[in-house]
């Protein structure tokens, strides 16, 4: 099992990083435009495998695709990095070009590859991935849902002082800070519902946190977060190269699913070893259906801007 990360910054060193830990590849490639930077990486990350235990091969490239060769999954990472204030729709200009050379880049070497898109704004570039590409849509995926889904469970979690592992729940739309649609009517605590634990004010201000979860930390930060987002598409790598059938909320493209098409949006799907297995479609309450149509519209008008 081979796996390439494009981009060696925050995100796609922690992505490397969480892939290696849990030991189910036998090789990373990290790939960087920045001379020796993927390199660096990669040893220092080597240098762990003693430490963490681990046995996967993590290798550093300076911008040579041909070593991604083969890959069975390759993540897309690189792009600008959203700074203080801005906006992930004023990234699109400059991410759209990189994740365009990318994608195109990585599909000559791995023509059968799952394609995981990470790079901002996620859904319109992960649609762009869909209208250049000729690859099966199962096999494009934007990765978001599952970190803003970590969000939402952390922010729950914080509201009813209970342990993380108690607390299931999902957020679907668009991964963007108006877009994010947390289905509050469906979280539970070990299988009762929320609702019994927190007030409908209290729910609104976790829903709210959770939209700008990601705003939130580059405010502390000055740039974007890094742990949770490499975390995250560890976990979507790991489902897909360890056929686990998993679910998660992943943009992906809809073709009539949840009254929508020709646009790629976060839903739940099941992911295995052909990428989106299934998309699920799951009841959703007036509400929830009025501000999924909301957010794609949001979609829609950033993927407007694209150059197709």
């Amino acid at each position: 099992m081979k796996v390439t990360v494009v981009g060696a910054g925050a995100v796609g060193a922690s992505c490397a990083e969480y892939i290696a830990i849990k030991n189910f590849a036998s090789e990373v490639v990290l790939l960087d435009i920045k001379e020796g930077y993927a390199e660096g990486k990669a040893m220092d990350l080597m240098q762990c495998a003693s430490l963490n235990g681990f046995d996967t091969k993590i290798t550093g490239i300076t911008n040579d695709y041909s070593k991604t060769a083969n890959s069975d999954i390759c993540v897309i990472t690189s792009g600008i990095p959203r700074k203080p204030g801005m906006t992930r729709e004023e990234l699109i200009g400059i991410n759209a070009g990189i994740v365009k050379t990318v994608s195109s880049s990585l599909l000559e070497h791995s023509p059968n590859m799952v394609l995981i898109v990470v790079s901002n704004p996620m859904d319109t570039m992960t649609y762009l991935a869909h209208k250049t590409l000729d690859m099966p849509k199962n096999r494009i995926i934007g990765m978001g849902g599952a970190l803003d889904s970590a969000r939402f469970k952390y922010r729950l979690a914080e509201a009813m002082e209970a342990p993380i592992s108690d607390i299931d729940g999902m957020v679907i739309g668009g991964h963007s800070d108006t877009g994010m649609v947390p289905l509050t009517s469906q979280a539970t605590r070990n299988s009762i519902k929320v609702s019994e634990f927190l007030s409908e004010d209290r729910l609104e201000q976790v829903t709210e946190d959770t939209k700008v979860g990601g705003a939130t930390l580059t405010k502390l930060l000055g740039t974007s977060a890094w742990y949770a987002p490499g975390a995250a598409v560890s976990g979507l790598v790991q489902a897909i190269a360890c056929d686990q059938k998993k679910m998660f909320p992943c943009s992906t493209f809809l073709d009539g699913e949840y009254g929508l098409n020709d646009i790629c949006i976060g839903v739940p799907v099941i992911l295995g070893k052909n990428g989106i297995e299934k998309i699920v479609d799951i009841p959703l309450s007036d509400a929830e259906k009025a501000h999924m149509l909301a957010s794609a519209e949001g979609v829609r008008k950033t993927n407007g801007l694209l150059d197709l």
